[in-house]
């Protein structure tokens, strides 16, 4: 299997979101394995860039946190999505889905005309 990959610039904020709408309540470390265990562990997580992107995403208010106790009775901070993180989130996916169409053109075979 290949190496794993460092998570694409801009993506992450979307894809933290888009965990805790799924998932509910997590915390960092849970945010983090649940990213990589999506990509199938292609991708790689740099915990030092996830905590920082938390921060903003609760100071934007689209997340929430509070203290709670992890599966191994460790105090950890638990986030969830906001009622404003659940607009930004759709937001964010148009967009995502808007960008990704346009890249798709470029790699698509050329239609003759």
């Amino acid at each position: 299997m290949g190496s794993k990959t460092d998570i694409w610039q801009g993506t992450l904020a979307l894809m933290a979101l888009k965990t805790l709408e799924s998932m509910g309540s997590l915390h960092g470390y849970g945010i983090a394995r649940r990213i990589e265990q999506t990509s199938g562990d292609l991708l790689s997580l740099n915990y030092g860039t996830l905590y920082p992107a938390l921060l903003k995403l609760e100071q934007e208010g689209a997340i929430v946190s509070e203290w709670g106790v992890s599966e191994n009775n460790r105090r950890a901070k638990f986030y969830k999505l906001s009622r404003f993180g659940k607009k930004q989130l759709e937001r964010e996916t148009q967009d995502w889905e808007q960008t990704t169409a346009i890249l798709a053109r470029f790699f698509a075979p050329r239609q003759e005309a």
